[in-house]
């Protein structure tokens, strides 16, 4: 009894960070998995955590339904299945740590870029390239199949087109939503779904969904300037936890 109270003691706050993410603050899904890792397997926290992010896709797909780019959508989201694809196929090779290791390098590198950037001068507003598109989709859509951490690539590749937030954040709801319909067959060929652990993902789907609409609310009151502050502590933030976790595990 206790080992289950002290896994929902982390699951909840785990899945209130879930909410807050899907409702706008993209990037704070990356601590979800690393605080559920602290009392599951890894393998199972991602089982768990996978229906309880579309049941929150179907919130905030809602909640954005008029505010996303498009043609980043059309860049990024062919681009994830080619991820999708290499982490299905690597799912038994690859390390999880190692994945987030990577994510965890990215993220700290890109704050420091963004940072840099704007010291030396805002650039101009950078138009949405393909190549550039394909290979960070293709890279969030790895990370995101492997340990659901494809924030930090996706804001590599959109963040710097300075959208208004409300964009941004519907951006990045289209896309993880159907990012993560795509690793719905790969994942029950893989074997990762039980009765057990859909039991457990049906039982945070309140928490899932309250803290959804919770994130809709405070992304909707933020203006833009704090809004982008936000997100790059949390990337910041998100980046040395992986990295520091995954150095941790690795040596």
């Amino acid at each position: 009894m206790s080992g289950e109270m002290d896994f929902y003691l982390v699951a909840i706050p785990a899945v209130i960070v879930l909410g807050l993410s899907k409702g706008g603050f993209t990037g704070l899904s990356s601590l979800a998995m690393p605080m559920l890792s602290l009392v599951t397997s890894p393998v199972r926290a991602a089982a768990i955590v996978l229906p309880v992010l579309i049941v929150q896709d179907w919130v905030s797909v809602w909640a954005f339904r008029r505010d996303f780019s498009s043609r980043n959508l059309l860049i990024l989201i062919p681009a994830s299945m080619l991820g999708i694809a290499a982490g299905w196929l690597l799912a038994a090779r690859v390390s999880e740590d190692a994945v987030r290791l990577a994510v965890g390098v990215i993220s700290i590198a890109f704050v420091v870029y963004m940072l840099l950037r704007d010291r030396l001068g805002r650039a101009a507003v950078d138009r949405p390239g393909v190549p550039s598109g394909v290979l960070w989709g293709a890279v969030a859509g790895f990370t995101s199949f492997i340990s659901h951490a494809g924030a930090p690539p996706f804001q590599v590749y959109v963040m710097p087109q300075n959208l208004k937030p409300r964009i941004f954040a519907g951006t990045a709801t289209m896309f993880f939503a159907a990012v993560n319909l795509i690793k719905l067959p790969p994942y029950f060929l893989l074997g990762q779904f039980s009765r057990d652990n859909l039991k457990v993902s049906l039982a945070l789907v309140p928490v899932a969904v309250l803290s959804t609409f919770a994130g809709v609310w405070l992304v909707r009151r933020v203006d833009s300037n704090r809004f982008y502050a936000i997100i790059l502590v949390i990337t910041f933030g998100i980046g040395v936890k992986l990295t520091w976790d995954a150095l941790g595990a690795l040596l």
